[in-house]
């Protein structure tokens, strides 16, 4: 039989092997039925293809938590106060040779820390002053930097006059 000679035989259903029951949803020949048919066929297969996909996503969601509720976690190291007036003071002291001087005679003075007493001597300077001893920390660099600046020149200088004499 040619393409082009009527009457064409429509497509004719699937018929299942195991049960021999034609797999068409309506057993017509008709060619809108047939239509109709293969339309609702693969909206069927999209709806189970997203239904995998959606089990598929709450499989990995509950998988996810399982591994994430029993596996051991290291715990973040908590940021200091000393480990961000360091910070600040290097962004205060650009020169990497001039802030490594200012750390060293900082970490000899006070730790770091800010509630460090010796005396009538406060905070990260060491300071005698006890105005300087009230306030936060940064204040405190940007006094000590001024300071050291204005008496000795540079943090350098600062830090050998330390290393020679036992302060500042």
């Amino acid at each position: 039989m040619s393409i082009n000679s009527y009457p064409q035989p429509y497509p004719q259903a699937h018929v299942d092997r195991a049960t021999h029951r034609a797999q068409s949803l309506t057993r017509c020949q008709s060619p809108w039925l047939y239509l109709k048919d293969i339309y609702i066929l693969i909206k069927d297969k999209e709806k189970k293809i997203k239904e995998n996909k959606s089990n598929t996503y709450k499989s990995v969601i509950v998988l996810s938590i399982i591994i994430l509720t029993t596996m051991p976690v290291n715990a973040a190291n908590a940021v200091e106060q000393s480990d961000l007036l360091k910070l600040y003071a290097h962004s205060r002291i650009i020169n990497d040779k001039q802030y490594q001087c200012f750390y060293q005679l900082i970490t000899k003075e006070s730790n770091w820390r800010v509630d460090a007493k010796n005396g009538s001597h406060y905070g990260i300077g060491q300071m005698k002053n006890a105005k300087y001893g009230k306030l936060d920390g940064f204040s405190m660099v940007d006094w000590s930097v001024r300071y050291i600046t204005k008496r000795y020149g540079s943090m350098c200088n600062a830090w050998r006059f330390f290393k020679a004499k036992g302060y500042h």
